[in-house]
This record gives structure tokens, sequence and C-alpha cells, in this order.
């Protein structure tokens, strides 16, 4: 079973705070779900939104573009938990099949194919594929990225040495992410890294008021989860109930707030 204590938990805020310690396949729109009908539900809107109203915004964030002092604080803590994320795994990736599961613009992807891994990037948002691949420069790359437009639940991506979601799942009720995660450990040989919004009271208020982004740009619902109540879920499942939490990091900086939890087969 899952144990809270089995893991170290560094909790750090991201730079600017303190010093941190660094058109393609489409996958058919149905495919078979264990999550519930919540899922369905988060995934359509996300596709809208990514799609159609934050495109743009999404971009440019992502990009060495300028931005304003609120996003600025979420540029720096999305690249501080990139950083955690990339540095979890071997230097040296060289054969090992990796999932990014919600891509986005694939800078998680680019970072691990540099280090020899075999990606597939999947993301529900064909704009922000297209815009991963413009920016996707194959010259010096020690492994290879397979961008895809589609579910990242998608059994048909097929098997893994890694799975990372980084910040793809903090939309979801706890529930929801358990069955993911234990529908990737199925596929997963070595180890999943994953993000998620981590229940507090201070990230609580910043979502009710709305302040990360401006209204005609704000995202689906974050969901704030307890640590404790998700490893809980994802102790009850099938897939996960030989798996232990090995590290765990929260990234604060400014509106951004994530924690990353890794597990792995005993």
């Amino acid at each position: 079973m899952m144990q809270t204590h089995a893991f170290s938990d560094r909790s750090a805020p991201a730079p600017g705070n303190a010093v941190m310690p660094t058109v393609p396949p489409t996958v058919p729109p149905t495919v078979p779900m264990t999550p519930g009908d919540s899922y369905g539900q988060t995934r359509a809107q996300l596709e809208t939104y990514f799609d159609k109203t934050a495109a743009d915004n999404w971009a440019k964030l992502t990009s060495d573009a300028p931005v304003s002092g609120i996003r600025a604080t979420v540029r720096a803590g999305r690249d501080a938990m990139r950083k955690t994320l990339v540095d979890w795994l071997p230097y040296d990736l060289t054969g090992r099949r990796i999932l990014d599961a919600g891509c986005g613009p694939g800078q998680l992807s680019v970072e691990l194919a540099n280090r020899g891994a075999d990606v597939v990037a999947i993301d529900l948002s064909r704009s922000l594929i297209t815009l991963a691949q413009q920016r996707y420069d194959r010259s010096g790359m020690r492994g290879s990225i397979d961008f895809r437009v589609g579910d990242m639940f998608d059994p048909g991506t097929g098997n893994f040495d890694h799975v990372v979601a980084m910040d793809s799942l903090i939309h979801y009720a706890d529930h929801d992410i358990a069955q993911l995660l234990d529908g990737f450990a199925q596929r997963t040989s070595r180890s999943i890294a994953f993000t998620f919004a981590p229940a507090n009271p201070m990230l609580r208020t910043m979502h009710t008021v709305g302040k990360l982004f401006p209204r005609g740009d704000r995202a689906p619902a974050i969901q704030p989860v307890s640590k404790t109540r998700l490893i809980n879920k994802m102790s009850a499942t099938e897939a996960l109930k030989n798996w232990q939490p090995r590290a765990g990091q929260r990234i604060k900086s400014g509106f951004y707030i994530s924690e990353a939890l890794e597990v792995c087969p005993q």
C-alpha cells in the first residue's frame, strides 16, 4: 500500500522568490475510459479553452516574450516545475520511451528528447501541438518526439518506461486523477511523475476570485486536491496498489502553486 511517509516532501519557492536547485496523427476523440463522466466533461472544456480561447496567451506564456508581472510568476513557476520533473529522471534517457501526457507546446518533451528519450507527446489542443511542431528543432537531438493530438489516456499510445504529466491533471477531481494514474500504471514500467493543485486556503481563495488570468481567458476551474486523500485513492486502485511515492516537491511562485509527486513500482 502507498504510504505518505515513503518519500521526502521538499517544498520550495520558484525563481524570483529563492534559488531553485534546472498536422500530426490524431487520436480518435472517443476512447475507452475508466474515469467518470466528470473526466469527459472537463476534457471537453479544456479542449475548447486551449484550442480557441487561450491559444495565443499560452503561446506567449511559454515563449521568451515579455509578459506581465502575474504571468511572469506563472512562467517562473512552470520553469521550476519542469526542471524538477526532468531532474527526477536519469540524465541519460537513451532507449527510454516516455509519455508526455498533456504536453502543451512541448517544452518538457524537448528536454527529455535532448537526453535521448523517445517521447510520445500528446495533447488535446491541436493549436498547441501545431505550436510545438513549429518550435521543434531536431538538430543535435539525441532522442525523438512523436507529437500527437488526442487524449492522454488513450491506451493506443502503447507502453512506456516513464510517464510525465505536468499541470495536465490539475483541473480534474481526485477520483479522476487516481483512475487516470491507474491507467498509466498498467502501461508503465519505471515511474510516473505528475502534478496536482494542493489543497490550501490560499489556492482556494486565488481560484475563487479568478485572478490567475483575465476573465475572458480563464481556464476551467482548477481543482485543489488533498495529497493524503489522493494517495489513499491511488492505493485503492488495482494497478497502483503496489506502487510507492518516491519524491515530492511543491513549487510556489506568485500565483503559481503546484505540487509534484513521483511514484514507482515496488
